[in-house]
C-alpha cells in the first residue's frame, strides 16, 4: 500500500512539473546539470497553500486570488557570465514562433522581452527573457494570468524586471 501511495504522489508531482510544456523546458533540461545556473520551480501546490493565508486588506485579497489561479512558476538564472547577450538572443529565437511579444525593454546594460501565450483571449503563460553582458534569466509563469495583478505581486515579492509590466497600461 505504501508503494502504491508513493507511486501516486510521484505521478502527481511529475504531472505538475511536466504540465509546463513550454519554452523554458528546453532551457531547464539543457542546463539542469550546470552548477552555474540557479533553477527555481514553484508548483501549483505552493500557490494553493497560500489560499489558506488570511488577507488583511483588499489588495492582499486580490493578490491571493491571483496567486491561486497560477499553476506554476519556473526561473532559470545565471549571473556573472560572459555570454549573457548570446544566451538572451538564443532564447528569443527559440520562443518567437510559439509566443507573442508583449513588450521589449532595451537598456544599456540589459535587454528584456516579455512574451505571452494566449488561448481564446486568456493569457495562459507569461514568459520573461532577460539578458545582458553579465547576466541571463528566463522566467515562466503559467496559469490564468492577470498582468496587472502579476505586476503587483512582483512588487511585493521584489522580482527584478517585472515592475515593467506596470507600464503596459500607459
Amino acid at each position: 500500500m505504501k508503494k502504491l501511495f508513493t507511486l501516486i504522489i510521484t505521478c502527481c508531482i511529475c504531472s505538475v512539473a511536466f504540465a509546463q510544456n513550454d519554452a523554458i523546458d528546453n532551457f531547464f533540461s539543457s542546463y539542469s546539470e550546470d552548477d552555474n545556473f540557479t533553477k527555481v520551480t514553484i508548483s501549483s501546490k505552493m500557490f494553493e497553500l497560500l489560499m489558506h493565508v488570511e488577507a488583511e486588506g483588499e489588495d492582499e485579497k486580490e493578490l491571493l486570488e491571483t496567486i491561486t489561479k497560477l499553476k506554476g512558476m519556473r526561473i532559470l538564472v545565471q549571473d556573472n557570465v560572459s555570454n549573457g547577450d548570446a544566451q538572451y538572443n538564443s532564447a528569443i529565437k527559440k520562443v518567437k514562433g510559439d509566443y507573442e511579444v508583449l513588450m521589449n525593454v532595451d537598456d544599456n546594460d540589459e535587454d528584456m522581452t516579455f512574451f505571452i501565450k494566449e488561448n481564446n483571449g486568456i493569457i495562459e503563460e507569461l514568459l520573461m527573457v532577460l539578458g545582458g553582458k553579465n547576466s541571463f534569466m528566463i522566467m515562466s509563469i503559467v496559469g490564468d494570468i492577470d498582468l496587472n495583478q502579476i505586476a503587483k505581486l512582483s512588487r511585493s515579492l521584489d522580482i527584478d524586471g517585472m515592475e515593467n509590466l506596470e507600464n503596459l497600461e500607459k
